[in-house]
C-alpha cells in the first residue's frame, strides 16, 4: 500500500511540474540556461584547479641511469605508458638550423641544452608513437 501511495505522489508531483513548465516557459528555459553555465562554471574551476595542483616534474634522468630504465620498461609497461603520457604534456622540438637565412631576423636556437635532453626528447617521442599504436 505504501509504494502505490509514494508512485502516486510522484505522478502527482511530476503533473504539478509539468503543469508549472507549460505555464511559464520562460522561466523554465532561464533555470535551464542557469543550470547550464553553472554546469560549465563549476568544470572549468574543477579543470584550473586540477592543472594548478599537479606535481613538479621529477628531475632528468642520469647517463648511468638510462640502461637501468631500458630494464624496467619490459618489467613496468603500464608505468612506462603512464609516465609517457603525463611527459608528453608539452611537446619539445628542435629547430632546424638551416630553416633561417642570416637575413630574416630568426634567431638560429638550439632547443635542447645537452645531448642527454636531446635523448630523453627522442625516447619521449619513441614512447608516444608506441602509445599511438596501441591505441
Amino acid at each position: 500500500m505504501e509504494s502505490r501511495r509514494r508512485d502516486m505522489e510522484l505522478l502527482s508531483n511530476s503533473m504539478a511540474a509539468y503543469a508549472h513548465i507549460r505555464a511559464n516557459p520562460e522561466s523554465f528555459g532561464l533555470y535551464f540556461v542557469l543550470g547550464v553555465c553553472f554546469g560549465l562554471v563549476l568544470t572549468l574551476c574543477l579543470l584550473v584547479l586540477r592543472l594548478s595542483c599537479r606535481p613538479s616534474p621529477r628531475p632528468p634522468a642520469r647517463p648511468g641511469d638510462l640502461s637501468e630504465d631500458d630494464e624496467d620498461d619490459d618489467e613496468d609497461e603500464e608505468d612506462t605508458v603512464d609516465r609517457a603520457v603525463s611527459e608528453s604534456l608539452l611537446p619539445v622540438t628542435e629547430i632546424p638550423l638551416e630553416s633561417h637565412g642570416p637575413g630574416d631576423g630568426a634567431l638560429a636556437v638550439n632547443v635542447f641544452a645537452s645531448a642527454e635532453e636531446l635523448e630523453r626528447a627522442q625516447r619521449l617521442e619513441e614512447r608516444e608513437r608506441i602509445i599511438r599504436e596501441i591505441w
